[in-house]
């Protein structure tokens, strides 16, 4: 692949950097995820056991109630939370766990949207592959880590 960055919409501004972790499926927070272990609990989730703590989350979207907020936000306090969220579709709930999270712990997790052919090629990476996610008010970034 020859591009250096995609370009993103930011929804939550902020700056993160890990291995990517792409979700074959939708998560939810709320009783799919322990915020003090930093894993995926739930049971027939293709990612059940994987640990989501410092990696560039790239989950098409999200499911679930809306108390996935309160579970996220309180894994980024603990440090058992993503580095970054990249997401197909924007999600409000993921977003106001971050965005609390920042208020109240000062803990930055970005969250920036692609579109489907930049989603496409995000999913072609493998896995583990660094990524650094830049994102503003607005716009933002994806990189690949070692070249920004």
């Amino acid at each position: 692949m020859d591009n250096r960055y995609w370009d993103a919409d930011g929804v939550v501004p902020g700056v993160g950097s890990g291995p990517s972790c792409m979700l074959d499926e939708p998560l939810s927070f709320w009783g799919g995820y322990d915020a003090n272990a930093g894993r995926i609990i739930e049971a027939h989730h293709p990612q059940y056991d994987t640990a989501l703590a410092d990696v560039i989350l790239l989950m098409s979207r999200a499911k679930g109630s809306s108390s996935s907020s309160s579970v996220l936000a309180e894994a980024i306090r603990k440090g058992t939370g993503p580095a970054a969220i990249v997401m197909r579709e924007r999600d409000l709930i993921v977003a106001l766990g971050c965005i609390v999270a920042s208020e109240l712990y000062a803990a930055q997790v970005p969250i920036a949207v692609v579109d489907a052919d930049t989603w496409s090629q995000l999913a072609s990476l493998p896995p583990g592959t660094r990524l650094r996610v830049e994102a503003g008010e607005e716009s933002g970034r994806i990189y690949y880590a070692s070249t920004h």
